[in-house]
């Protein structure tokens, strides 16, 4: 009936009613209405392997994917998935029963949580956090417990006996970022040891999500959590494709697990996409058995990128933590003195921040529980063009000014 109104509770489910519009909209529409450089939103600004998009033309034009593939994913996907796991971690995977293909890695975080999780369960998840995170976790009705990665000496660390201290027992499941967005922390192999004992010792379930297993630099080494012993059985791994391959519009993504895991996460996923992106995952398939070269000079270039956005970063007077991993680059804003940091206020110095120097960041507080903790943190992205970022760093320069 028109105009009929209804005052009895709010429209949204009241688990979402914390969670509004994603800061990733806001600084995107604000990078658009002030013509700014956005440094904000994780996406490349130039499109993967030539060779690679010309093999989703031709699944495309052969007709492959054109209609609803397999609820798992294409065999093909599967199968290079399960051998990409083999050759890179010596990880055995069996592709028709351990390996599910997601819309992205988005969708594979949240088939996992609403599999995984009831009302009443607690999560714990490192922080500060993507925030899909905190709404999947609120969708399956269950409590998230922020362990939180704390500076220091350069970088953000874990700090496990509060790790150990946070376990409860409504404890059930641990939820692990590395390499880790947006700090660019890469657990060591002695700090993943450690969850991993803790995991066995309690008993808990781990959803590894490890979209940026290709990007690690310097000394920083990817080790799967599943390869600790007694882990591949209670370890759902997630990847994507997006970040390695720099096709964020594809939405390919998988999880790998044990059959009882897979299938848990596969019950939830067919009621959320039931299948996406068919003539994508026959491409991508090609990508993962692209030779080592392309992801050695991958790396290599988002390095460089990495190093000259930090060095500008630091010339334009922010406290900088150069990451072990990612494509983003954490700044504390304290530096930049009380007037241009807004107090140290991350929101209000990215809102700021076009009008000072026509470009946008990311307020790290967003990915926070505990909002102060994460109040003078901003986050820059560096997978750009080296034109955009000379242009970037030349405009955050007048900062120091």
């Amino acid at each position: 009936m028109a105009g009929m109104t209804s005052t009895a509770r709010p429209l949204l489910n009241r688990r979402l009613a914390e969670f509004g519009t994603t800061i990733f909209a806001e600084m995107s529409a604000l990078a658009l209405k002030t013509g700014s450089i956005n440094l904000g939103q994780g996406f490349p600004d130039t499109d993967g392997p030539e060779e690679i998009r010309e093999a989703a033309v031709r699944a495309l034009r052969d007709g492959r994917g054109n209609q609803y593939p397999p609820g798992p994913g294409v065999p093909e996907l599967r199968t290079a998935i399960a051998a990409h796991q083999q050759r890179r971690y010596g990880l055995s995977y069996d592709p028709d029963a351990e390996v599910l293909v997601t819309a992205g890695a988005t969708e594979a975080i949240a088939a996992a949580l609403l599999a995984l999780v009831e009302p009443g369960d607690e999560v714990i998840a490192l922080e500060p956090y993507y925030d899909s995170y905190a709404a999947c976790i609120a969708m399956a009705g269950g409590t998230r417990v922020p362990v939180t990665l704390r500076p220091a000496d350069g970088s953000f660390r874990l700090d496990l006996d509060e790790l150990r201290a946070a376990v409860t027992d409504r404890t059930r499941l641990l939820l692990v970022n590395t390499p880790h967005n947006p700090t660019g922390t890469v657990l060591t192999r002695e700090e993943l040891a450690a969850i991993a004992e803790l995991a066995v010792e309690r008993d808990l379930l781990v959803i590894t999500d490890e979209v940026y297993e290709h990007l690690v630099f310097d000394e920083a080494e990817h080790i799967p959590l599943a390869t600790f012993p007694g882990m591949r059985e209670r370890t759902v791994s997630i990847g994507s494709a997006g970040k390695t391959f720099s096709f964020t519009g594809w939405k390919v993504g998988w999880v790998t697990g044990t059959p009882a895991l897979v299938t848990a996460v596969r019950s939830a996923k067919q009621f959320l996409t039931y299948v996406a992106s068919g003539p994508f995952q026959y491409a991508v398939a090609e990508a993962l058995a692209l030779p080592d070269s392309y992801f050695d000079a991958f790396r290599a270039d988002m390095l460089a990128k990495r190093d000259f956005l930090a060095t500008g970063l630091a010339e334009a007077g922010f406290e900088v933590f150069r990451p072990a991993g990612t494509y983003f680059v954490t700044t504390d804003i304290r530096p930049l003195g009380a007037a241009l940091s807004q107090n140290g206020d991350g929101f209000a110095f990215c809102r700021a921040l076009p009008e000072l120097a026509g470009v946008v960041a990311i307020p790290n507080a967003v990915f926070y529980d505990h909002r102060d903790a994460g109040a003078p943190f901003v986050r820059f992205a560096f997978c750009k063009k080296v034109g955009v970022l000379e242009e970037a760093v030349g405009r955050l320069k007048k900062l120091a000014g």
